[in-house]
């Protein structure tokens, strides 16, 4: 049997990762895994970890560990038993674990307990790998119900002394356990002067949540107080709970009783739950928000005080650039971020998680909508393929909204500089390190040399995106952080270069065999080939002087003989084929392009074809596993 896995634990750790608190993750290493299961509602994971024991995970998050729930379950419990003068009817919502129920019966007043989880799968999980947690579910004291809760407690009005709500945090189902329907289902299922205690979120990430729990269920409650616990697995550390009660003369924070055997709760544990810091102390009590401001909310606080102006932004695609560029863009809390994809599913997916963004649906081959979209905003970010840039610009020239690419300026789009020049706006294209950084450097020391009487006899200019030598283990030595498919038809480009003062033209299907090797310090093993035209170089640089100029592109030894591979077998030919159907495997593609018939060739040809198509092959992947150096120097 093949062991577990679970895509939240990579390389041997546990990684909470979740939007409900961005920009932190609790990690914990993994012996190993025990359970994974996706039950009817949720996603369902048990492993051991090699400091905390056995920890169950719901939906990505830590419910419980070995080592520290007892902090939790006693608090929950114990807070709104311990006050209450004589609590006999317990109902316990969630817990599906058993911790909750265990810390009810320590109270001997309780004479029945209710379970109520929705998820059978936590209850049956936890018996076999939380045993100490679930063991007392078997007490004839208890009646283990799974179903609704909602349902449940609409069934059993006026029917508890006390209700404690072990829920998970407020994402999907598990929202409504925070809405104010559920609560007055609670004060309803209550008896007269009965108290309730549900998970309350975190006071470092959860404040304006608490805040509106703590209002709703002041309007449902005439008691309604915070109260808090440390534990080291849950997000920050803390986790607090909203403890409420029917009876107005009710003191929740004051222990009507011990409770023995308990491990973290103690009768002064009691009473300071509920005093809390300062900052959430003055937020909850007179909405006044002390905490420091930083990164994002101070700038914008500084942009507010200072009277700046609102930015609008349409990103067009949904590539791979999209999303690191959204999230660049709305660090400025003046930007106002519109992401547009022509399926409004990509611009929602890309638009999650960040301030100041909205997501919709633009197909930029309607010109009358782009037109709309683009005049309505001060910059509109272009990354679609190239061949719509034009299109954009013209919007854009219209609209008189300045225009980022990331493209070359390809003839269509310089056609239309004097146009962009009357309506003032900016076109800025392609400006990183090819073009940006080499352009600039280049200008720069032509410049220098020319100051001081010299001249450019040669001009070689190399540069290419690679990955660390321990990270370029594929074949090409590469890896795609932009869009594959133009990576690789880019290498079918023609290129022209000077070359002792004769232009030398490659056409893009001989352009890798023009790859040689690139000696540098330290010993990479860098190739390079010419990249596109470097001929109009020399009047754009002002070197008339210049006998050789050359633009080229790096890569690692092999990539030119692979893609010379891929060329050769027709793999990267983005003609239109009537053959090329759904209904081919890669083997039958494979034939088809090295031109042998699919079904045909092992029955009608079987030993003319055989021969020539093994020859073919062969000599192909000798040319892609025994290249060397040597092979291809001039």
């Amino acid at each position: 049997m093949a062991p577990l896995s679970h895509p939240s634990i990579q390389d041997g750790w546990f990684r909470e990762i979740s939007s409900q608190w961005p920009g932190q993750a609790m990690t914990l290493k993994v012996n190993k895994i025990l359970h994974v299961e996706k039950s009817r509602y949720q996603d369902v994971l048990v492993f051991e970890s090699e400091t905390y024991g056995n920890v169950l995970v719901l939906d990505g998050v830590i419910q419980c560990t070995e080592r520290d729930e007892f902090s939790y379950q006693e608090m929950i419990a114990h807070l709104p038993l311990a006050s209450h003068p004589n609590p006999r009817k317990v109902l316990v919502i969630g817990g599906g674990d058993g911790g909750v129920v265990r810390e009810v019966l320590k109270h001997k007043s309780v004479e029945e307990v209710v379970l109520c989880d929705i998820d059978e799968a936590v209850i049956r999980v936890s018996k076999t790998y939380l045993p100490h947690m679930s063991a007392l579910l078997e007490s004839p004291k208890i009646t283990v119900f799974v179903g609704d809760g909602f349902q449940f407690l609409a069934d059993n009005e006026a029917a508890y002394d006390v209700i404690i709500t072990d829920s998970s945090d407020p994402v999907g189902p598990a929202e409504s356990l925070f809405q104010k329907p559920y609560f007055q289902l609670l004060y309803d299922a209550l008896l007269p002067g009965g108290h309730i205690s549900t998970q309350g979120e975190c006071l470092w990430l959860h404040l304006p949540l608490i805040s509106q729990l703590r209002d709703m269920t002041a309007e449902i409650f005439p008691v309604t107080q915070y109260a808090y616990t440390t534990i080291p697995t849950y997000p920050s550390g803390q986790i607090g709970f909203m403890v409420c009660s029917k009876d107005p003369s009710r003191n929740l924070s004051e222990p009507l009783r011990q409770v023995p055997e308990t491990r973290y709760y103690n009768e002064n544990i009691h009473r300071c739950a509920f005093i809390l810091p300062e900052f959430a102390r003055i937020i909850l009590a007179k909405g006044k928000d002390i905490r420091p401001l930083f990164g994002r909310a101070a700038a914008a606080l500084k942009a507010s005080e200072e009277g700046k102006k609102s930015r609008k932004i349409l990103l067009l695609g949904s590539g791979f650039v999209a999303r690191p560029c959204a999230e660049y863009v709305v660090r400025d809390p003046t930007n106002e971020l519109t992401i547009a994809c022509r399926t409004l599913s990509s611009a929602i997916a890309l638009a999650d998680g960040l301030p100041n963004a909205t997501a919709i649906s633009l197909d930029v081959n309607s010109t009358e909508a782009l037109d709309a979209q683009v005049a309505a905003h001060d910059l509109v970010i272009s990354l679609i393929p190239y061949t719509y840039h034009a299109a954009v610009i013209k919007s854009a020239i219209k609209g008189k909204t300045h225009v980022v690419t990331t493209s070359y300026v390809s003839p269509a789009m310089r056609e239309l500089d004097e146009e962009a020049k009357r309506a003032g706006i900016v076109v800025m294209n392609e400006i990183g390190l090819d073009p940006g950084i080499d352009h600039l450097y280049a200008v720069k020391t032509i410049s220098e040399v020319h100051e001081k009487g010299g001249k450019i006899k040669q001009f070689l200019s190399y540069c290419g995106g690679l990955p660390a030598p321990e990270c370029s283990g594929n074949p090409l030595g590469y890896k795609f952080s932009w869009s594959s498919c133009g990576v690789l038809l880019a290498l079918l480009n023609s290129a022209s270069y000077l070359s002792e003062g004769k232009q030398v033209d490659i056409t893009g299907s001989d352009l890798m065999g023009y790859a040689n090797p690139y000696f540098i310090s330290p010993a990479y093993a860098f190739v390079a080939y010419p990249n596109r035209n470097s001929v109009p170089v020399r009047e754009f640089y002002d070197i008339p002087e210049a006998e050789t100029i050359v633009r080229g592109t790096l890569r690692y030894q092999g990539f030119p003989e692979f893609i010379k591979a891929l060329v050769d077998l027709g793999w990267l030919d983005a003609t239109e084929k009537e053959w090329l159907t759904e209904d081919l495997t890669w083997a039958e593609v494979t034939r088809v392009v090295i031109s042998v018939s699919v079904r045909r060739t092992w029955e009608v040809y079987p030993s003319t074809l055989q021969t020539g198509v093994a020859q073919r092959i062969k000599c192909i992947s000798a040319m892609i596993v025994c290249s060397t150096p040597a092979l291809h120097q001039v």
